[in-house]
C-alpha cells in the first residue's frame, strides 16, 4: 500500500471517529439554552439502577472527561449509568461550571438548576433510581460537586470531588442543607488548588478554606463519630506519591466522609496521570456503592413506615403529617411524578394541596433516623 493511500485511510478514520464523538452529544434545553451531555448505560445495569454524573474541569470538555476518567469501563464492570454533562462557555471562551469564581461574577448561567433538571430527566426517561444519583468531577467539576452537596442534596445523594475545593461563599450558605456523604481526593502538592486553601483569594479563584478544614466541616455536618486512618499500598513507587486514607464513619443515616491525601501528588486525576497507586474513577464508584450498601442496611426504615402517618390519604385539600414518638422531622419535600420539587412547605405539620391538580404526588420525609417516601393522592 502506498503512503498516499495510507494517509487517505488515516484521514478517513480520524474524521469518522470525530463524527462519532460529535454524534454522541445529546441536547437538553434548559432556561432557553441548548445544553449538551454524553450518556452511557451498560448492558448489565445493576438492580439498584444508579446514575453517576462526571464533570470536566475548567477549559475541559465532556468527551475528554469520558476518555481520561474511563468511567464507561468502570460502569461496565459495576453496572451503573453515566452522564458527562457539558459546561457552557464563559465570556473569555472557556468552558466552565459556574461555581462563582472571583473572575466570573458577571456570569449568570445556573448550573445547579441545569444539572438537577437533567438528573431528574434521566431518572425518568431511563428508569434510574433517584435515591442513587451521584456526582464526581475534576477541579472545576469537583467544585461543582461541592455546590451540589450544599444546594442540590435532594437530587445528588453523594459526591466525590477530585482536586476540588469549596468556595467560602458556598460554604457560608451550606449550614442549612441536609448532610450527604462526600469523598475528596487531593494532592498535597496541588499548585492549582493548594491543600492549604486560599482564604485571602491570592490566586484569583475566590476565597476558600483548606481541604482538611473542608473535610472536617462535612464530617461534623454528617455527625461522623469515628475516624480511621491508613496508608494505602504504594503500588507504583515511580509516581513520586503515596496515599493516606482518612475515613470518617458512623454518621447520620450511616453517612461517611472520605479523604484521600495524595502525599506528593499534584493537580491530578489518580489513575490517569500523577498518582498511579489507585484509580480515582473506581474509588469514586466504590464510595457511591458503599453509600448504597449503607442505606440498604439501615435497620429502622421499616419502623419509620409504621411511625409516620399521612392522613387523610386520599385527600381533597389538606394532609397531616404525624409521628407516634418524639422523632425529629428535619424536612418534608413534595414532588410530582416527574420528580420536580413543588416547593410547598408544611405549616404545623399540615400540607395544603388545595390548589394542586388531582393526581399522585410523592412526599419525601427526612427524619433523624432516615428518609422515607410516601405516595399521596389528591382527589
Amino acid at each position: 500500500m502506498t503512503e498516499k493511500y495510507k494517509l487517505t485511510i488515516l484521514v478517513i478514520v480520524l474524521l469518522f471517529s470525530h463524527l462519532i464523538t460529535k454524534a454522541q452529544f445529546i441536547t437538553f434545553k434548559h432556561d432557553g439554552i441548548d445544553r449538551q451531555y454524553l450518556y452511557y448505560e451498560p448492558t448489565n445495569l445493576n438492580e439498584n439502577m444508579p446514575l453517576v454524573f462526571v464533570m470536566h474541569g475548567f477549559t475541559g470538555d465532556a468527551n475528554n472527561m469520558r476518555d481520561y476518567s474511563e468511567m464507561n469501563q468502570i460502569a461496565d464492570q459495576y453496572g451503573f449509568a453515566v452522564c458527562y454533562p457539558r459546561g457552557t462557555f464563559d465570556s473569555n471562551g472557556n468552558r466552565f461550571w459556574n461555581v462563582g469564581y472571583a473572575f466570573h461574577q458577571t456570569e449568570t448561567i445556573n448550573d445547579v438548576s441545569f444539572l438537577t433538571e437533567l438528573a431528574e430527566y434521566l431518572q425518568i426517561t431511563h428508569s434510574l433510581n433517584p435515591d442513587y444519583t451521584f456526582a464526581t468531577g475534576f477541579s472545576n467539576g469537583g467544585e461543582m460537586c461541592y455546590m451540589l452537596a450544599c444546594q442540590a442534596y435532594e437530587t445528588f445523594k453523594a459526591v466525590a470531588p477530585v482536586a476540588g475545593m469549596i468556595l467560602q461563599d458556598i460554604l457560608d450558605e451550606c449550614d442549612g442543607s441536609l448532610p450527604i456523604p462526600l469523598f475528596e481526593i487531593h494532592g498535597s502538592q496541588d499548585n492549582v488548588t493548594p491543600l492549604s486553601g486560599d482564604p485571602n483569594n491570592n490566586d484569583g479563584w475566590g476565597a476558600y478554606p483548606s481541604i482538611p478544614f473542608t473535610i472536617n466541616y462535612f464530617s461534623d455536618k454528617n455527625e461522623c463519630t469515628t475516624v480511621v486512618t491508613e496508608t494505602l499500598p504504594n503500588i507504583d513507587a515511580s509516581d513520586g506519591s503515596t496515599i493516606v486514607s482518612e475515613k470518617h464513619l458512623d454518621g447520620i443515616n450511616n453517612n461517611q466522609v472520605w479523604y484521600y491525601d495524595v502525599v506528593g501528588g499534584g493537580h491530578d486525576w489518580p489513575g490517569a496521570w500523577g498518582n498511579m497507586d489507585t484509580n480515582a474513577s473506581e474509588e469514586a464508584w466504590l464510595f457511591f456503592q458503599n453509600h448504597i450498601d449503607n442505606t440498604l442496611l439501615l435497620p429502622n426504615l421499616e419502623d419509620l413506615e409504621n411511625t409516620i402517618r399521612i392522613f387523610p390519604n386520599p385527600t381533597n385539600n389538606v394532609i397531616n403529617v404525624e409521628t407516634n414518638n418524639p422523632l425529629e422531622i428535619k424536612e418534608i419535600v413534595i414532588r410530582n411524578t416527574l420528580g420536580i420539587n413543588l416547593n410547598l412547605k408544611p405549616t404545623n405539620g399540615l400540607i395544603d394541596l388545595t390548589n394542586f391538580n388531582t393526581g399522585v404526588y410523592l412526599l419525601s420525609i427526612t427524619t433523624s433516623k432516615g428518609t422515607i417516601t410516601k405516595k399521596v393522592v389528591k382527589n
